[in-house]
């Protein structure tokens, strides 16, 4: 298939239905599969596809929305920068609705502070050029495919010798954070839809720990209504023969390797670090911070804030969805107190947050 409309195409949407509900029927009790990232969980409510899947197949939405895993001690940080007299907050406009403990930078902003929406971290060049009296704090989040793009600002800022300019750092890598989860012993996958996006950039290998020593399928997935169907059949068929492979059937977008340029700049850049993920808690080289190269540009060498204690959000259970332990409808807050208008958990900001995907398909 090389065309859009291919992957749309409803007569091999019914074609690969058909063999999915033909080959479920040879596997024995429930089949659980879980997408890491939040754009197949939004594909597959928007699709409809977890309404034609037979009843044994179990879709269950992984950590791969980079705002819902933004911690809240990260937002309470850049809260407090943003209180500074002489700083200008960059962001992408998903991270200002994100609850801290005590505030979020929308609400921080409507009293004062500076916060610039940005399209590209570029931007904050721009910005810093143009406010030459002000310091400018880019707050860099996601997973390996926004990485090199935060990489790249500061590369560019070094060359261009901009000196008020300095990256918070809360990007976090995949393959350390996926084993974890997954090692957990109340996580129950017997199959992985893995990232498009992230593998473009990585590489298959991210996925070795998790095929080799945890025994777990994965198929590599692309975004259309076709590819999930697709990865979804490929993966019971590694499960019926009882097989444990890395494949590839987002082979448009993903090659073996992945983007190297893209690699190489990531490990110039940046170092691994131990990171807090939201309602995960911290787990090892799961994290980005700068390299010494690049010091001058890490908001945390250059500004000193004291960050208050979290405070937990009662009654969320962002994190558990998160892992994929409960669903979004198992929390209470759910469509009653917590709303994409009223968020009390992170999962329900951003477009990718299982709980926002949820309410929004929720009839």
């Amino acid at each position: 298939m090389k065309y859009i409309k291919e992957f749309r195409n409803p007569k091999i949407s019914k074609l690969l239905i058909n063999e999915i509900k033909s080959l479920s029927t040879k596997i024995d009790g429930k089949v659980s599969l879980m997408e890491i990232c939040g754009g197949h969980t939004y594909a597959i409510f928007r699709f409809g596809i977890n309404k034609v899947l037979p009843e044994n197949i179990n879709l269950i939405s992984g950590p791969g929305c980079p705002v819902c895993v933004t911690s809240q001690s990260f937002i309470d940080e850049a809260i407090e920068y943003a209180k500074l007299p002489n700083v200008i907050i960059s962001t992408f406009g998903d991270l200002v609705r994100v609850p801290g403990s005590y505030s979020s930078l929308t609400k921080e902003k409507s009293i004062g502070a500076k916060v610039e929406i940005c399209y590209s971290p570029m931007e904050a060049i721009e910005l810093a050029k143009q406010n030459p009296d002000k310091e400018i704090v880019f707050l860099g989040i996601g997973f390996e495919t926004t990485v090199p793009l935060t990489a790249s600002l500061v590369v560019e800022a070094q060359n261009q010798d901009i000196q008020n300019l300095s990256v918070l750092s809360a990007h976090k890598t995949m393959p350390d954070a996926l084993f974890a989860l997954l090692d957990a012993e109340n996580v129950k996958v017997d199959g992985l839809i893995c990232p498009g996006h992230v593998t473009a950039i990585t590489g298959y290998s991210i996925y070795d720990k998790v095929v080799e020593n945890l025994g777990i399928p994965s198929v590599i997935c692309g975004f259309e209504p076709n590819d999930i169907l697709q990865t979804i059949f490929m993966l019971l068929q590694q499960i019926k023969a009882g097989e444990s492979k890395i494949e590839n059937q987002y082979s448009r977008g993903v090659k073996p390797q992945g983007n190297l340029k893209a690699q190489q700049l990531i490990q110039k850049v940046f170092t691994p670090i131990t990171s807090i993920w939201r309602g995960i808690g911290e787990i090892p080289k799961s994290g980005l911070e700068l390299a010494e190269d690049f010091s001058q540009f890490n908001a945390r060498r250059k500004f000193q804030v004291e960050v208050p204690e979290p405070k937990i959000i009662k009654g969320c259970i962002c994190g558990e969805i998160m892992q994929g332990v409960k669903k979004p409808t198992d929390c209470r807050l759910f469509a009653n107190v917590c709303t994409p208008q009223n968020p009390q958990g992170a999962c329900m900001v951003s477009s990718e947050g299982g709980c926002a995907t949820y309410y929004k398909f929720r009839e």
